[in-house]
């Protein structure tokens, strides 16, 4: 089936980029059958439309297929692994270190506790 153009899908820059990232077909098993880019284009329309795996659109590979590859992708690390060499990728094209050297957090990000007020007992004198 002719594969139909979408705003998610992966331009012959991007894909170039993510390519080399992308795990190739494990060494003997089956040949790999399905095309690798559209899956990924696939696995980009649903994040970014937000449709269910059952209604990706007909010209992607099959559903099922598109979320073996994405569960096992997330559990191998592929994702996390994408993530941090775009991220170091992008902070060198901005002329910066590719690695940051100071990380902040303040309270809006890092809960201690719900609770509010005294913890523990308090003595008073009387």
């Amino acid at each position: 089936m002719a594969s139909s153009s979408y705003p998610t899908d992966l331009s012959d820059a991007q894909w170039a980029l993510i390519e080399p990232y992308i795990p190739a077909a494990r060494p003997g098993g089956r040949p790999r059958r399905v095309n690798i880019r559209r899956v990924v284009d696939a696995i980009f329309y649903l994040l970014r439309s937000g449709c269910q795996w059952r209604m990706l659109p007909n010209d992607f590979p099959a559903w099922g297929t598109v979320w073996w590859y994405f569960r096992r992708w997330q559990t191998d690390g592929v994702w996390v692994g994408l993530h941090r060499a775009l991220h170091r990728q992008a902070r060198l094209k901005a002329g910066r270190e590719a690695e940051p050297s100071v990380v902040i957090m303040d309270s809006q990000s890092v809960k201690t506790t719900e609770k509010g007020g005294f913890v523990g007992s308090t003595v008073t004198s009387g």
